[in-house]
C-alpha cells in the first residue's frame, strides 16, 4: 500500500473534488497549496488551488475559502505553502475568499503536525484543530492594531539565577547545548520569586524556562492540569517578564487561547499550558518539557489519539532545543528512552530522603489497631503535626460512599442503565451511577431481591465527617474535583484530598498520610504501580522538610522504592518485567476497531512479520483487533494502516451509530499506542 501523493486533487467516496476545474487547459499564475478543514481521511493532503488576481493577501498560514466541486459547497483551509507553478497537472479552481490574512499556522506547526499525524496513522488537520484555536475577530483586530502601531512585545533584559539543588552548572549547560534530560524532581516546596509557595519542581522547570527565554529562544512546558500551570505561573513571577509568559490550557476562554497563540508566534516566549501546549507557535525553540509525562491527562483523547510526550519527542527531533522529561518518578516509557542513552539521566545534587515509613513494615503489640484504614501510628502522627500546622490526607476516591453493596447478600449494586457501579456524594444522598450519574432512588438487588445497600469503601467526604469527630475543634478541608482548593495556610488543619488534588501548604505538610494505598494498588492495569507510585510521590513533595509521610497498608518493594526514595531501581526492575512479557513500552501496542469484515478485512491486509495480533474480539463498536508490533516496524505500519483507514473510507458507507444521527463514522477506527487493552 503507499500514501496519497503530497500534493495532488482527488476524490471523496461521494466524488468530491478538491482543487480542480471540471476542465479545461492547466492553470497559469501563482498557486497555493492548502490543507482542507475536513475529517474526511481521504482528503488529508495537500490541494493545489489557483490564487486569482485581487487576492494578494494569500500566503503561507492565512485561512482561506475553497470550493468542493459537489453541490457548490465551500470549506475552510490553511495555506501551507505558495508557488509559482502547480504539481497537478490539470486545471484548478481558484480560492473563493480570504477569511484572515493573520497568519496563524505556522512552518514548523504544520511540519509537526503532519509527523505527528503520520506516525499515529492519523489526518493532520485533526492535530491543527489542536494546535489552533477558533478564530475570534476581535482578538485579530487589536493584534494588527498593535503590529500597525510598531508595538512590540514586552522583553526586558534578564539575568537568570542558577539553578539550585542539581551539580553546579548542570541543567544551565542542558539548556545552553541543547541536550536531553530525564529529571529527577526534587520534593519539596519553597517561595517563588514573586513570594508564592510553589512545588521545587516548578521552580526548577521557571528558572530553565528563563534561561531559554534569555538566550532569545521560547520554551513549552507541557504539565497535566491546570493546577500545575497555577504553579508554573507563579513560579515564573519575578523571573521572566509578565507579558512574555502565555498560558495555553483548556480553562481559558477561546478570545485568551486565541491571543496566546499570536504572542506565541511573534517571537521569544515561555508557553506554559496543558497537554496541546507542544503545539504552540515557537520559531526558535530552546526548551521542551513535560512534566509528569505519566499522567493519564498528558493522553489526547481526540484522534489521532497522540501523548504529549510524543508529540514532544517529535518536535525536538524536527526543531532542536533542549527537551526535559522531569518527575518525581520516572515512567517505564522515560527508562526506556535512557537505557537506549537517547535521554541522559539527572538527579539531584543530593539524593533526597523524606521521612516516609510504611506501616506494613512496623511492629505493634496492638495489631488490630495498626490493620485499621487509619493505623495508629497514622493518628499519633496527624495529631503530634497538628500542633504546628495543616497535614494532608490522600484518599482513593471522591464523595462519601466510592461504592454501594447489597446489604443481605454482598453483591455490587450497579446502574441499570449501564452497568456501572452506584455510589453516594454524602451521606443520606440518593444512590447515583459513578459513570452515567443516573440516579437509583428504587434500587433492589438482581440477585436477592433486596432493597437494603451498605456502603463499600470510604469517600473523601466521609473520610472528612469521621476525621473532624475524631479531632474535635480542628479544621477539616476538602479538595477534590468537586471542591478545588489551591492553597492552604500554616495554621493547623485536616486537608482530606483525593489523589492529585493535593493543595500547596505554605512551608509545606507537617505530615502526610496516604491512605487507602492497598486499594489503589489492586486495581488491575499494567501501570497501576507506576500510577500509585507517581500519586505517592507526588503527595509526599509536599512534605515540609523532616515532615513524617505514612504509608498505610502497602508493603513490598514499592513501599521499599518509596522509603528510600530509590524510584530509578524500581522502574528499571519493572521495565525489564514488562520486556520479559513483550508489553508496553517495550513494544509497540495499537486498536483497531469497527464493523467486523471491517476490521477482519484490515487485519488480513497488514500481516506482515513483526507483528502479531490479537483478536478481533466483539466489542460494543462492533470488532476490535489488538496490534502489537515491534518499533522497527512502526512507521511502515503506520502508512499502511493509514491507507486502508481511507481505502474502506472511500470504498463503502459505515453503519450509523445507534440513537445518534448525522455524520456516519468511519469504518475503522486506529488508536496506536493505546493503553485500553491494558488497563481493561
Amino acid at each position: 500500500m503507499s500514501t496519497p501523493s503530497a500534493s495532488t486533487s482527488a476524490s471523496d467516496s461521494a466524488g468530491v473534488v478538491a482543487g480542480r476545474h471540471p476542465g479545461g487547459e492547466p492553470s497559469r499564475g501563482p498557486v497555493a497549496r492548502v490543507v482542507l478543514d475536513s475529517p474526511l481521511p481521504q482528503l488529508d493532503r495537500l490541494f493545489d488551488y489557483r490564487i486569482p488576481p485581487g487576492l494578494d493577501a494569500v500566503g503561507p498560514g492565512i485561512r482561506v475559502r475553497v470550493p468542493l466541486r459537489t453541490a457548490g459547497r465551500t470549506v475552510d483551509a490553511f495555506v501551507v505553502e505558495t508557488a509559482d507553478e502547480q504539481q497537478f497537472p490539470g486545471p484548478l479552481s481558484d480560492i473563493e475568499a480570504v477569511v484572515s490574512d493573520v497568519p496563524v499556522l505556522r512552518p514548523e506547526v504544520w511540519a509537526l503536525a503532519r509527523a505527528v499525524a503520520t506516525r499515529a496513522a492519523g489526518s493532520a488537520n485533526d492535530v491543527l484543530r489542536l494546535a489552533i484555536p477558533k478564530r475570534q475577530v476581535r482578538v485579530e483586530r487589536e493584534w494588527l492594531a498593535r503590529r500597525s502601531a510598531g508595538e512590540r512585545a514586552e522583553s526586558t533584559p534578564l539575568v537568570p539565577a542558577p539553578i539550585e539543588g542539581y551539580p553546579a552548572g548542570a541543567l544551565e549547560s542542558v539548556i545552553r547545548d541543547r541536550r536531553r534530560v530525564a529529571l529527577a524532581a526534587i520534593p519539596g516546596v519553597l517561595r517563588s520569586a514573586g513570594g508564592e509557595w510553589v512545588g521545587r519542581w516548578a521552580r526548577t522547570l521557571a528558572e530553565a524556562s528563563a534561561l531559554a527565554y534569555h538566550a532569545g529562544r521560547s520554551a513549552l512546558v507541557a504539565v497535566p492540569d491546570y493546577r500545575d500551570v497555577e504553579q508554573l505561573a507563579a513560579a515564573l513571577r519575578g523571573i521572566v517578564p509578565e507579558g512574555s509568559v502565555v498560558r495555553w490550557d483548556a480553562h481559558q476562554p477561546n478570545p485568551e487561547r486565541y491571543r496566546g497563540l499570536l504572542r506565541a508566534a511573534e517571537g521569544p516566549a515561555v508557553v506554559i499550558g496543558t497537554r496541546s501546549v507542544v503545539y504552540a507557535p515557537a520559531e526558535h525553540l530552546g526548551l521542551i518539557a513535560v512534566w509528569n509525562d505519566g499522567d493519564p491527562l498528558h493522553r489526547e483523547p481526540l484522534a489521532p489519539y497522540v501523548h504529549a510526550r510524543d508529540a514532544a519527542l517529535i518536535r525536538h527531533e524536527q526543531q532542536g532545543g533542549a527537551l526535559i522529561l522531569a518527575g518525581h518518578a520516572r515512567t517505564a516509557e522515560v527508562q526506556r528512552l535512557v537505557e537506549l542513552r537517547w535521554l541522559e539521566a539527572m538527579a539531584p545534587a543530593r539524593r533526597p530522603r523524606p521521612n516516609l515509613v510504611p506501616t506494613a513494615s512496623l511492629v505493634s503489640a496492638d495489631r488490630p489497631a495498626e490493620q485499621a484504614r487509619i493505623p495508629s501510628s497514622a493518628w499519633r502522627a496527624a495529631r503530634d503535626a497538628l500542633r504546628e500546622g495543616p497535614v494532608l490526607v490522600q484518599v482513593a476516591r471522591p464523595g462519601f460512599a466510592p461504592g454501594l453493596a447489597c446489604a443481605e447478600c454482598a453483591a455490587p449494586a450497579r446502574c441499570r442503565v449501564c452497568g456501572g457501579p452506584l455510589g453516594q456524594d454524602r451521606a443520606g444522598a440518593i444512590p447515583a451511577c459513578r459513570w452515567c450519574g443516573t440516579p437509583a432512588p428504587g434500587w433492589s438487588c438482581p440477585n436477592c431481591r433486596g432493597t437494603r445497600l451498605r456502603t463499600r469503601g470510604r469517600g473523601s467526604v466521609r473520610t472528612a465527617e469521621e476525621l473532624g469527630r475524631a479531632f474535635p475543634g480542628v479544621r477539616v478541608r476538602l479538595a477534590d474535583g468537586e471542591h478545588p482548593l489551591q492553597h492552604v495556610g500554616e495554621e493547623p488543619a485536616l486537608v482530606v484530598a483525593t489523589r492529585g488534588a493535593e493543595p500547596i501548604a505554605a512551608g509545606g505538610y507537617r505530615a502526610v498520610l496516604l491512605l487507602d494505598g492497598e486499594r489503589m494498588i489492586a486495581r488491575e492495569s499494567l501501570r497501576i504501580a507506576e500510577d500509585c507510585l507517581r500519586w505517592w510521590t507526588d503527595a509526599a513533595a509536599l512534605a515540609a522538610d523532616g515532615a513524617p509521610t505514612v504509608l498505610v497498608g502497602v508493603g513490598g518493594g514499592i513501599a521499599s522504592a518509596l522509603a528510600t526514595w530509590r524510584l530509578d531501581d524500581w522502574v528499571r526492575a519493572e521495565l525489564a518485567d514488562r520486556r520479559a512479557l513483550r508489553f508496553p513500552p517495550t513494544v509497540r501496542a495499537g486498536t483497531v476497531v469497527g464493523q467486523p469484515d471491517a476490521v477482519a478485512e484490515a487485519v488480513r491486509r497488514l500481516a506482515r512479520p513483526g507483528l502479531e495480533v490479537r483478536g478481533p474480539t466483539p466489542v460494543p463498536e462492533g470488532a476490535r483487533a489488538i496490534l502489537v508490533f515491534e518499533y522497527s516496524v512502526g512507521a511502515e505500519l503506520a502508512v499502511d494502516l493509514r491507507a486502508e483507514v481511507i481505502r474502506q473510507s472511500s470504498t463503502r458507507r459505515a453503519a450509523p451509530t445507534p440513537g445518534k444521527r448525522g455524520r456516519r463514522p468511519v469504518p475503522l477506527r486506529v488508536h496506536l499506542d493505546d493503553p485500553s487493552p491494558f488497563e481493561e
